[in-house]
């Protein structure tokens, strides 16, 4: 491909996630896997989107002297200003004038030659002098919110919840890259085996001090070593990772997964009961049921059984008391994840949180009564919002009072997390910029 037919591809794709609200990582995917791009071409495609809609409104504020007489502006000009932009300011090894160059004739083969005008114009101004400063905004939060494109609304939340200072770190580790973490199918090869192989191969990486499955890989496209078509190895995140170390599993034991797709963490479980147990897992989507299947395939895992269901209805399925685990990895507003799926922080709502906590305590009161008792239900959310998750603890201890919070979970945590910033009495709070990780929240209860 093309430089010039990559930067189509990226306007395109910005324009889609940007106006119409398409998931980036899906469409990102896709479009890789549709062009067969080369490992270099995918890397600068990827580089592009996520890094212009990481920094959009920062970029926006860049370019607002030189725009602002414009009355109006179509969608795709706008996101073809950013994505220019972000390449000027942000990546060294393409020259301004390519980048500019290709923005021109991206536009004359769009619009018109007064478009095309324009593009120039704004674009040669960037080049000769430069962006405006952010010391014009005195205010120091306000300041942040355009500095690291979070939404007000936001970053207020944030502040109120945790402070300035971690709310900064949070806005200033969600615009930067997320490494790569991988998890070893240990019942087929160790992490050290992996390890070594991959670094004969001559990738980078390092232990993850969160699972002893997991692994971080700091330099090389590892998702093209037969290591991970073969099945050996699988992605996740490692804040993910650890809700299945914090599971207390143990062989032939019956887990429910009741909100499994795609399957990271249900077959995480299974790997950690040496596919001895039994793990029914359920997603509300039929679609995405049959990928928690095809993983636990892909993994030569026999313990998973998978099927479409709404949890809130799993009684009419399963008599009180059937399981000696249940994870409840509850649909959340993703607030941790804006590292890997940036959009989420301009399409989201503050009212979404409110929503999606209504049915997260659906579906806390609908499978705590499958539980049996001394069993033990682990909550997690991908969200850094405490109404998502201190809240809801709290809420589904008073509603439940044979219910508590498990108090050898937090003797159970690796070592470096038993001290971290993020322990409360209703569970660990990862955040983003503490362990080079997804925003995560996890705890557990017993049932008395």
């Amino acid at each position: 491909m093309t430089k010039y037919t990559l930067r189509e591809a990226a306007l395109e794709l910005l324009t889609r996630i940007g106006e119409q609200g398409g998931f980036s990582h899906v469409l990102l995917d896709r479009e890789i896997s549709k062009q067969k791009l080369s490992r270099q071409d995918g890397a600068l495609l990827t580089e592009i989107v996520y890094g212009t809609l990481q920094r959009r409104d920062l970029i926006d504020f860049y370019i607002q002297p030189y725009i602002a007489k414009q009355k109006k502006i179509k969608p795709w000009v706008r996101w073809l200003l950013y994505m220019s932009v972000y390449q000027m300011t942000f990546l060294e090894r393409v020259p301004d004038h390519a980048i500019i160059h290709e923005a021109v004739e991206i536009s004359k083969k769009r619009g018109h030659k007064g478009i095309s005008s324009f593009i120039n114009g704004v674009l040669r101004n960037v080049q000769r002098k430069g962006v405006q400063s952010l010391e014009k905004i005195e205010d120091p939060v306000e300041r942040l919110i355009i500095e690291t494109s979070h939404p007000k609304w936001l970053v207020d939340r944030w502040v109120k919840q945790y402070g300035v200072d971690t709310t900064k770190a949070m806005c200033e580790a969600n615009n930067h890259h997320l490494p790569l973490s991988l998890r070893v199918q240990p019942l087929r090869i160790t992490r050290k085996d992996a390890m070594n192989q991959l670094r004969k191969d001559g990738f980078k990486v390092e232990e993850s001090v969160l699972s002893p499955q997991g692994f971080i890989v700091l330099e090389g496209a590892v998702l093209a070593h037969p290591l991970f078509h073969e099945g050996y190895l699988t992605v996740q995140d490692q804040s993910s990772m650890l809700v299945a170390e914090m599971m207390d599993l143990q062989e032939k034991m019956k887990v429910l997964d009741a909100c499994s797709a795609p399957g990271g963490k249900t077959t995480h479980m299974a790997e950690k009961m040496s596919d001895r147990g039994e793990v029914i897992a359920y997603d509300l989507h039929e679609k995405k049921a049959k990928l928690v299947s095809k993983k636990a395939e892909q993994l030569q895992l026999t313990s998973i059984t998978a099927n479409q269901a709404d949890s809130r209805e799993l009684s009419e399925k399963h008599p009180t008391g059937s399981f000696d685990r249940i994870l409840l990895d509850a649909p959340c507003s993703g607030l941790g994840v804006l590292r890997g799926k940036p959009d989420i922080k301009y399409h989201k709502k503050e009212e979404d949180i409110f929503t999606l906590r209504k049915i997260q305590d659906e579906l806390l009161n609908e499978v705590a009564p499958l539980l049996k008792s001394n069993g033990k239900l682990v909550y997690s959310t991908c969200t850094v919002d405490q109404h998502e998750n201190e809240e809801a603890v709290q809420h589904f201890l008073n509603k439940h009072p044979d219910f508590e919070v498990d108090e050898t979970f937090f003797k159970e945590l690796p070592e470096p997390l038993q001290n971290g910033t993020g322990i409360s009495d209703k569970g660990l709070q990862l955040f983003p910029h503490e362990w080079d990780t997804d925003g995560f929240f996890l705890t557990r209860f017993t049932k008395k």
